[in-house]
């Protein structure tokens, strides 16, 4: 029972070696059956010989049939709008965590979370205590500082008399004591009287150093009572911003995605929120550029997105990074969106489409591509008559083709026929625009 399904696989086996592998020997054997007389008229051996298929044409088949019939696009470059494709996903363009700056107690009915609130709206209120009894004294220290200035000031003329005076005297004592050394010297004057001279001089020079340290000190009591007016005006100070901070407000428009503190509640700085405010007008949209595509992209470029919820919107971008992430070697890009209705939500994923400078491309039919014995993806073309293969950069897909980019301006693509030739193989062309014309 098993003995005709094995003989019938070695003859698919043997058949497959002849027609794959031994194919030249295969096909020079049936031309040497069909030019023999003997064997079969010779009537029917020019039909027999034109019905053997050849899968690939090559220089030594070329050499010994007619040249292959392809049919040929005649291509040309042209600008075409291009940009790059990245995903990422929507980010609210602020989001704060309010506190407060102050330790308080809250005394207002919270607000809860989902509301729009406005720029400066009070989100929390706290207790005063005893700050407006604090305001309240150093606002006293600050008048009772001022009146003392007023006296301190007063007292600098009787300091300034009493320095002019010293002066005065201490000139005196120096006339006396010169004429007392004349007259001593002239044997006038006795020794005592130049002393006592000497000694009153002294006495004046000691007044002048005396008024002088007054009048210092004088003007020392001023500074002081205005230092001391500055200090309690930076209590008051001091004081109103404590009252200040017991209201929390929002730093601007948005919506809350907490509830404010509830009634009762303590805050302090660095403790617990007073609420989360987020702005999700406008949104911003964040994805990766690869070091590839990053110098394709500027800002101010135009973008657009299609978010997962299906919905599509258009800004333009705001932001490109300088500096890539070390771990994935990416740069941030951030495009900007209007968001009035607030339909984007915050972390919603998108496919962002950024436009770039146009590129100089073919359009092709996709299935004018092939691969080269290298397994290079390109196009198969005719120079001269001359089968070439042409490599190609692809730049995306169309509805009515491919853009590939990396060619010369103009070239005639082979359409049809391209996977039966090889490099250097001469052929018959037909342009697609005669074809056309011949249907027409």
């Amino acid at each position: 029972m098993r003995f005709f399904p094995i003989v019938t696989a070695v003859l698919v086996c043997a058949a497959l070696f002849f027609v794959v592998l031994q194919r030249e020997q295969l096909l020079s054997f049936a031309r040497g059956l069909t030019g023999d007389g003997d064997d079969v008229p010779t009537e029917t051996s020019a039909p027999a010989a034109a019905e053997v298929p050849v899968a690939i044409a090559t220089e030594e088949d070329a050499e010994a049939r007619e040249d292959v019939h392809v049919v040929v696009l005649r291509s040309a470059a042209q600008d075409v709008a291009d940009a790059v494709l990245v995903r990422g996903q929507s980010e609210a363009a602020r989001e704060v965590v309010v506190q407060a700056e102050t330790a308080g107690t809250v005394i207002s009915e919270p607000i809860r979370k989902g509301e729009f609130v406005d720029a400066g709206q009070v989100l929390c209120e706290l207790d005063p205590g005893t700050r407006v009894a604090t305001l309240s004294e150093a606002q006293a220290r600050v008048a009772e500082a001022a009146a003392r200035l007023p006296e301190a000031e007063a007292r600098v003329p009787e300091a300034e008399a009493r320095v002019i005076e010293a002066e005065a005297r201490l000139e005196e004592a120096r006339i006396n004591q010169n004429a007392a050394d004349r007259l001593s010297e002239g044997g006038f004057a006795s020794d005592t009287r130049v002393a006592n001279a000497d000694a009153s001089l002294r006495a004046a020079e000691a007044g002048v150093i005396t008024a002088r340290t007054g009048l210092e000190t004088t003007q020392a009591g001023i500074e002081s009572a205005r230092a001391a007016i500055q200090s309690a005006e930076a209590g008051v100070e001091r004081a109103e911003l404590e009252i200040a901070n017991l209201t929390v407000e929002a730093p601007f428009a948005g919506l809350l995605e907490t509830d404010t503190a509830e009634l009762g509640l303590l805050l302090q700085p660095g403790g617990a929120p007073c609420a989360t405010v987020v702005q999700l007008n406008p949104m911003k949209l964040v994805g990766f550029l690869p070091e590839a595509q990053v110098d394709r992209v500027a800002v101010g470029a135009r973008a657009g997105a299609r978010l997962a919820s299906g919905g599509e919107v258009a800004g333009e971008v705001t932001f490109l990074s300088r500096s890539a992430d070390d771990l994935t070697r990416t740069f941030r890009v951030e495009v900007t969106v209007p968001n009035d209705d607030l339909r984007i939500r915050d972390g919603q994923t998108a496919e962002i489409l950024i436009e770039t400078p146009t590129t100089r491309a073919h359009l092709v039919p996709a299935s004018a591509m092939t691969l080269n014995d290298e397994g290079t993806l390109g196009l198969r073309v005719v120079e001269d008559g001359i089968v070439a293969f042409q490599d190609v950069t692809l730049v995306r897909d169309t509805v009515d083709g491919v853009l590939l980019t990396d060619m010369p301006d103009t070239l005639d693509v082979i359409t049809v026929g391209q996977e039966y030739v090889t490099d250097g193989v001469p052929v018959r062309v037909t342009y697609v625009d005669e074809m056309a014309e011949v249907t027409q």
